[in-house]
């Protein structure tokens, strides 16, 4: 796992943005965050996977490729940059290639998260995150869900008034 505080410039957002600056894994559990990497055979990984997905009521998946070759890619790139939270959990399962998720730890700051081959990583309901591909645009993710899931992206200028936002700071408010 790798995680460090955001650089903020205005260069390509598939780029690093390494401030140098560590964070943990237990700060992101602060953050409500839950972070996994599989190992072993690919069955012991399948095991693990599926375990998770039974404690945690995971009942249905898909697998999504992002790539240059992605129709509309920079598109949808842009959308996925775009801070925004949801209403359900956002778990992704990486199978091939690389990635960052950004997330706001509890004092507003952004933390960029590095997701690679065999990494699991659950974003809390009401977290304000992006995603985007690094500079190899490249990824292969199963996205794990309950029954039902609502991945509408909530941006953060509309999500003020909202309940799954109001609920993850009240379980987070302690731990700042």
């Amino acid at each position: 796992m790798r995680a460090y505080y955001y650089s903020e410039d205005n260069t390509d957002k598939t780029f690093s943005h390494d401030s140098g600056k560590n964070v943990s894994q237990q700060q992101l559990e602060e953050c409500g965050v839950y972070y996994f990497q599989t190992k072993g055979s690919d069955q012991d990984k399948d095991n693990q996977i599926n375990s998770i997905s039974v404690e945690r009521k995971y009942n249905s998946y898909d697998i999504v490729r992002l790539s240059s070759e992605t129709l509309d890619i920079d598109d949808k790139l842009n959308m996925f940059f775009d801070e925004h939270l949801h209403e359900d959990e956002e778990i992704r399962y990486i199978l091939e290639g690389s990635g960052y998720f950004d997330i706001r730890n509890l004092n507003d700051t952004w933390i960029r998260i590095v997701v690679e081959k065999n990494d699991l990583i659950i974003l809390p309901a009401g977290i304000f995150h992006r995603f985007t591909l690094d500079s190899n645009r490249f990824i292969v993710a199963k996205r794990l869900f309950k029954e039902n899931p609502s991945w509408i992206p909530i941006s953060r200028k509309d999500a003020v008034e909202n309940s799954f936002r109001n609920s993850y700071l009240i379980s987070t408010q302690n731990k700042a």
